[in-house]
C-alpha cells in the first residue's frame, strides 16, 4: 500500500469562496494565482462522494495574510456571488 504524507505550513488559512461548480472553482483559483496568491481547495473528496445533491460544497482557501489581497482580486474580477467576500 502506497503511503502519501503532504507536509502543510501551520499557517492559518481564510475561505475566500464555496462552490459547486468546479469550472468556476478553477476559474477563481487561476485569476488569485495569476495575482501570485496561492490557494487550496478543501471539501474536495467529501464533495465527489456526496455526489450530486450538492449538499457539500466545494471550499477555496487562501493563507490569512492574502486574504485582503484575495478579496480585492476577486472584487475586481467582477465575480458573482460565490463567498463571503461579497
Amino acid at each position: 500500500m502506497l503511503s502519501v504524507c503532504i507536509h502543510v505550513h501551520h499557517r492559518r488559512m481564510r475561505i475566500v469562496a464555496t462552490t459547486n461548480d468546479p469550472v468556476l472553482l478553477s476559474f477563481l483559483a487561476s485569476l488569485l494565482a495569476d495575482a501570485g496568491i496561492g490557494t487550496i481547495v478543501l471539501d474536495m473528496h467529501a464533495s465527489i462522494v456526496e455526489g450530486s445533491a450538492a449538499a457539500i460544497q466545494r471550499r477555496l482557501a487562501v493563507a490569512a495574510d492574502d486574504y485582503p489581497r484575495a478579496r480585492l482580486v476577486l472584487r475586481e474580477a467582477a465575480v458573482p456571488n460565490t463567498g463571503p467576500w461579497n
